[in-house]
């Protein structure tokens, strides 16, 4: 993220950004978590969302937009009234589950 460091991000573990079923999303970095409602923009290669979520407890809600860009995600976050930042980010490695025998 271009206004945190990666220290921050990674406090509570791996920042992360999800795109689930449907519009449903969700994201974490630092303190601030948050759940998204996507939406893909019209004529455009993206998807722009809003997002309702909390850092140290308090609430706070925005929106952002992001897009694939040479095999990574970028895009923008923004605080509702308040701080805004850039992120890119890449899928996590695929990891094998073993079958259990019975």
């Amino acid at each position: 993220m271009a206004s945190w460091d990666q220290d921050y991000v990674d406090m509570d573990g791996p920042g992360r950004i999800t795109f689930g079923p449907g519009r449903a999303g969700s994201f974490q970095f630092g303190l601030v978590q948050g759940q998204m409602d996507c939406m893909p923009a019209e004529q455009q290669e993206r998807v722009d969302f809003t997002w309702l979520g909390f850092d140290e407890g308090t609430e706070h809600m925005g929106r952002g937009h992001a897009r694939i860009v040479g095999g990574e995600l970028q895009g923008h976050l923004y605080f509702h009234l308040g701080d805004d930042s850039a992120f890119r980010a890449v899928r996590a490695p695929q990891t094998r589950q073993r079958k259990s025998s019975a």
